[in-house]
């Protein structure tokens, strides 16, 4: 079987002893650590349009292994609550697991980690009826879906078969937000758009946005990437942008997840913890990077290619004619190293042009924008970097 191995390797033993329908081909994972509206989540699932292959929910209750017995109570009771719902509304076509409470070792527990055991028994389960097409389904607990959700994700995969993944368009609930929470909601989405958008401007391939609750890949591409990663948070964007390494992932916008707007301190980053910080006024959601370091690195990336089969005395009167940013930068981080190791590598200009992005990633990226915001540039109006966006892709 395709994944026998990845499990060995990870010893990943079942958590769901009834075995898997073999017409199951979509299996969505949802980690539920003190949820409490989790139910609704589930109403939105049952309520969808039924896809043609058959499809399976399994919600990972979890938490720390050293959790407060408030937080055990709190999981064990809702553990209840869904067994007791999925006794009326679980059907061969749609059915529901709920595993545990999970208790995951407290140096990694997390949303990673949480994420990573769902995915791996869906991968196990996949694997068991060996079907290394099959599309797991990455949700969050506090997120509804539209009607259309799983027979979008069915089409948009099973129409495209090179594709290895896909994430999926949302937009955060927000009824009943308060006026401060409801602007900081709208800036924040703003503001990923803005930063997506501009990094696609640059022409670097991979530019998506990474929302845990938002995201498919299929159980090889899974596999073949090494699996979910067990960080604490940031877990979606990094195991995206390292998939986008060995395959196409497209976006699909016949559909939409609606992730909850709440404020949160459980991570150290994202929409939860950015929220947080603009109610209490320590994080300003209406000051973005600046437009003209993306300027800037577009100049790179359009001229990678000068590089090719270069040798290090000339990498210097190459990088003249680049922003002076970007010189200073690839000075700083010690770049021209790593274009020495793609020389080494790349046989041709095209492989050298596409593995260029493999060194100069998602993480360089935002290096980069930190780099010339401390030297170069200073955060500024995010309403006034959209309009000049949009005015250089409309020129």
């Amino acid at each position: 079987m395709f994944a026998t191995e990845y499990l060995k390797k990870n010893n990943r033993t079942a958590l769901i002893h009834s075995a898997p329908d073999q017409e199951v081909s979509i299996i969505v994972v949802i980690p539920c650590f003190r949820e409490p509206d989790i139910l609704a989540t589930l109403d939105s699932l049952v309520n969808c349009a039924l896809p043609k292959c058959h499809t399976e929910i399994i919600i990972v209750l979890n938490h720390p292994e050293n959790a407060s017995s408030e937080t055990k109570e709190f999981n064990q009771q809702t553990k209840q609550e869904i067994d007791d719902w999925i006794k009326f509304n679980s059907k061969k076509e749609l059915c529901f697991y709920a595993i545990g409470p999970v208790e995951l070792r407290k140096k990694w527990a997390g949303a990673g980690l949480a994420r990573k055991t769902g995915m791996d028994e869906a991968v196990l389960r996949f694997n068991q009826t060996g079907k290394k097409s099959g599309i797991i389904v990455s949700l969050d607990a506090d997120t509804l879906v539209e009607k259309n959700y799983l027979t979008e994700i069915e089409k948009h995969l099973f129409n495209h078969p090179s594709h290895i993944g896909a994430t999926i368009s949302f937009e955060h609930q927000k009824n009943g937000l308060e006026r401060k929470h409801l602007e900081g909601i709208i800036l924040y989405e703003q503001y990923l758009h803005y930063y997506k958008n501009a990094l696609e401007f640059t022409g670097y391939p991979n530019s998506m946005f990474t929302i845990g609750s938002a995201f498919a890949v299929t159980a090889e591409a899974y596999v073949k990437r090494g699996g979910m990663n067990r960080r604490q948070a940031g877990e979606d964007f990094y195991f995206l942008q390292n998939l986008a390494q060995i395959g196409t992932i497209d976006e699909i916008k016949t559909t939409c997840v609606y992730p909850s707007a709440r404020l949160s301190d459980r991570v150290p980053f994202g929409t939860g913890p950015v929220l947080q910080k603009w109610i209490d006024g320590d994080e300003d959601l209406n000051k973005t990077y600046n437009f003209d370091a993306f300027i800037d690195l577009k100049a790179l990336f359009d001229n990678r290619g000068y590089y090719f089969r270069k040798g290090k005395d000339q990498f210097d009167s190459i990088s003249e004619f680049l922003p002076i940013s970007v010189k200073d930068f690839m000075e700083a981080d010690n770049f021209i190293v790593e274009i020495e190791d793609l020389n080494k590598n790349c046989s041709n200009l095209k492989s050298f042009n596409n593995r260029f992005f493999q060194k100069f990633n998602a993480l360089k990226v935002l290096k980069f924008l930190k780099f010339t915001h401390e030297k170069y540039y200073q955060m500024t109006d995010l309403q006034e970097q959209i309009k000049k966006l949009k005015a250089y892709l409309h020129a």
